[in-house]
C-alpha cells in the first residue's frame, strides 16, 4: 500500500514538476500534455464543423450562392473555430493569456528574419478564399509552368492536380504575386487554335473543307451562332501554306488542352490524307554554280 502511494506521488511529482516559465505561466509536463490533447480535440472539432457547415449550406443554398462561396465560408469557419478553441484551451489549462504578448513579439522577430514566406502564404490563402478568384475545380495555368485542376485550397498552399494525376503543392503567394490564367473562372468555353500546314499549290477551299470536317468529327467541338468554327490562312511559310483551325471547346476540353490539341491534329491529318493533300516537310535545294557545289543539308 505504501509502495503504491509512493509510486503515485512520484508520478504526480513528475507530471507537475516545473520545467520553465513563459511570463507568469508555469510550464510542466502536465500542461504540455493537456495542451496537446486540447489542440487535437479542437482540430477534430474544427474539421467536423467545416464538413457540417458545408453540408448544411449546400443543401439550403439558393441559386445566388455559389459553391466557391460555401467552400470559403466552411474553410474560414474551420480556422476561426481552431483559433478560438486553442485560446480557450490555453486559458483552461491555466496559461496566462497576457503572456501571448511575449510570444507575439517573438513571432514578429521570427517573421522579420525567416518566416516571411510562411506568413505571406497564410495571408494569401485568406485573400484567395475571400476574393473567390480561385476555387476548387478550376483549371489554371501558372507563370511557373504548372497547369492543372485546383483540388484543394488551404491556408498555406493550394494543391494542383495535373491531367497525369500528379499532385503539385503550390504556395498561395504564387497565386497573388504571379501571373495566373484561370481557364474556368467565367465562361467555361474556350477558343483553341490548331496550326497545321499543307504543300504550296493546294486548293485552299479544299483544305478548309477538310479541316471543318475534321472539327465536326471531334466530340469536344462546340458550335453555334456565337461560336463558329473557322479556318484561317495565317502565313506563307518556307515550305508550306500555314493554316489554323479555330474551334470552340467546352469545359471538358478546356481541362485537357494537350489531349484536345492532339485529337484535332489526328482528325485533320486523317481528312487531309483522304483528300490526297500533302503535308510538307522542311527541305533545302542543292545548287551547282561555277563548278562549285554548295550544299544545304536537309533539315
Amino acid at each position: 500500500m505504501q509502495l503504491s502511494e509512493e509510486l503515485l506521488e512520484s508520478i504526480a511529482f513528475f507530471f507537475n514538476k516545473e520545467w520553465f516559465h513563459i511570463g507568469e505561466t508555469v510550464i510542466s509536463f502536465s500542461t504540455i500534455v493537456g495542451f496537446i490533447l486540447i489542440f487535437v480535440f479542437v482540430n477534430w472539432l474544427a474539421k467536423v464543423a467545416e464538413k457540417v457547415i458545408y453540408s448544411l449550406a449546400t443543401k439550403r443554398a439558393n441559386t445566388s450562392v455559389s459553391t466557391s462561396s460555401i467552400y470559403a465560408l466552411s474553410r474560414i469557419s474551420r480556422y476561426i473555430i481552431l483559433f478560438i478553441g486553442t485560446i480557450v484551451g490555453l486559458n483552461f489549462i491555466g496559461f496566462d493569456l497576457s503572456s501571448l504578448a511575449i510570444l507575439g513579439g517573438a513571432l514578429g522577430v521570427g517573421i522579420g528574419f525567416g518566416l516571411q514566406n510562411i506568413f505571406n502564404n497564410l495571408v494569401s490563402g485568406i485573400i484567395i478564399l475571400l476574393e473567390e478568384t480561385l476555387k476548387v475545380g478550376d483549371f489554371v495555368d501558372l507563370e511557373s509552368g504548372v497547369m492543372g485542376r485546383v483540388s484543394e485550397i488551404n491556408m498555406r498552399y493550394t494543391r494542383i492536380t495535373t491531367n497525369d494525376q500528379v499532385d503539385i503543392i503550390v504556395p498561395n503567394s504564387e497565386f497573388i504575386n504571379g501571373r495566373v490564367i484561370n481557364w474556368t473562372l467565367g465562361d467555361l468555353h474556350r477558343r483553341m487554335h490548331i496550326p497545321f500546314g499543307v504543300a504550296y499549290g493546294t486548293d485552299k477551299e479544299l483544305v478548309k473543307q477538310c479541316a471543318l470536317t475534321a472539327a465536326k468529327s471531334v466530340s469536344y467541338t462546340i458550335e453555334d451562332k456565337q461560336k463558329e468554327t473557322d479556318v484561317w490562312l495565317t502565313n506563307f511559310g518556307d515550305n508550306s501554306l500555314d493554316f489554323e483551325l479555330v474551334v470552340w471547346v467546352g469545359a471538358e476540353g478546356v481541362r485537357a488542352p494537350s489531349k484536345v490539341h492532339a485529337k484535332f491534329l489526328w482528325a485533320i491529318e486523317t481528312e487531309l490524307g483522304k483528300a490526297g493533300i500533302e503535308i510538307p516537310f522542311p527541305q533545302r535545294d542543292l545548287h551547282v554554280k561555277s563548278g562549285a557545289l554548295n550544299v544545304n543539308l536537309i533539315k
